[in-house]
This record gives C-alpha cells, structure tokens and sequence, in this order.
C-alpha cells in the first residue's frame, strides 16, 4: 500500500461520503441544512470541495505513480474503478436530486460508454493487449469533472443572474460532457475493432 494506492483509496473513501452527505434524509431527521446562495445548501457545497479533492487526486496519484515508479495491480485496478464510481455515482444522484436534475439521457449515456469501453479493455486483456488511453476519454473525463462541479453550485456563477441562466449553463456543460463521452466511445470502438476480430479467429 504505497503511496498512490493510499491516494486511490481516499478517493474510494470520498465517494462513499459524497453519497452519504446527499442521500442522508436530512430533512426527515429533523436537520436543518442552511441554504448559502441560489438554491445550493451547506451539504451540496461541502460535497463541492470533496469532489474537487477527489478529483485532484486522481491526477495526483497517477503522477506519483508513474513519476516515482511505483505502479501496482492494485492501482492499476482500483484507480478506473474509484474514478467510474466517483462520477457516476454523481450523475447518478444528481439525476433525481438538487437544485438541478442532469438529464436522465445524459447519465445513460456517460454508463453505457464505461461499460463498452469496459468490455473492450477486459477482451483486449484476456489477448494480451495493454488499451492506452485516448485524448477523447481524457477530455471527457475533465469536462465531466468541470460539469459535476458547476452542477453541485447550481450553474454558479450565472445562477446569480437568473435562475433559468444556471440551469442553462449547467445542462450545457452536461451536454457537452455527454457528447464528448459518446465520442470517445465511438473513438475507442473503432480504433480497437480488432479486438473482436481476433477473438472471433480464435473461436
């Protein structure tokens, strides 16, 4: 458990706070949550800052990694894990709760794309094929990172000026983010077809 893996399983830890601060029934508990500004309460803003660290580590992890030589198994399995679940477990959320709902559309299509690529990388394992990473799942992964964290400040800073302009900005930034996913997913189907064909030989 090296340093990086300690990173990967704080990011681990996050998601499961994350979902307990907007899942937990505050409000049936009897517990008040102060509403700071436009509609984004306490509990929606210290979910903010630990998205934002989460996030952070997740570039901090694998530069540790990779810079001081200390990849392992366990971060090269974990680390895409706690990544999926920190965002998708956020769409998901953010699906029926908060200030703004994201699109249900939106959240099948950024679960429908992990699961393919997914199903490609387990297949191209079993070949003996390392996948690298492409730059569309790398600019999807930030502009989801950058939709998630204006959706938790319900479209901050436009949301000051009306509140159709934040709900605007947010399901712009969603959208965005889920073409992107969506072409990154096209992007690594086609760039690695060649996976199914050669299992197809194999068979």
């Amino acid at each position: 458990m090296n340093l990086p893996n300690k990173i990967t399983t704080f990011r681990m830890g996050c998601v499961l706070v994350i979902a307990f601060l907007l899942l937990f029934p505050w409000a049936n508990m009897g517990i008040n949550v102060p509403v700071l500004f436009n509609g984004v309460d306490l509990i929606y803003l210290i979910t903010f800052v630990l998205f934002l660290v989460a996030s952070f580590s997740d570039f901090l992890d694998g530069h540790i990694a990779r810079k001081y030589n200390m990849v392992t198994n366990y971060g090269k399995f974990m680390d895409p894990i706690a990544d999926k679940l920190l965002v998708n477990s956020l769409f998901i959320i953010l699906m029926v709760s908060g200030p703004f709902r994201i699109p249900a559309w939106i959240t099948v299509i950024m679960i429908a794309r992990d699961l393919i690529v997914d199903a490609i990388r387990l297949l191209a394992a079993e070949q003996n094929k390392v996948l690298a990473a492409s730059f569309w799942g790398k600019l999807k992964t930030v502009l989801q990172m950058v939709a998630l964290s204006f959706v938790l400040l319900n479209g901050f800073p436009l949301s000051f000026i009306s509140p159709l302009a934040g709900s605007i900005f947010c399901l712009v930034l969603c959208s965005l983010a889920a073409f992107t996913s969506l072409m990154s997913g096209i992007m690594y189907l086609v760039k690695n077809i060649s996976v199914f064909q050669d299992q197809k030989k194999e068979e």
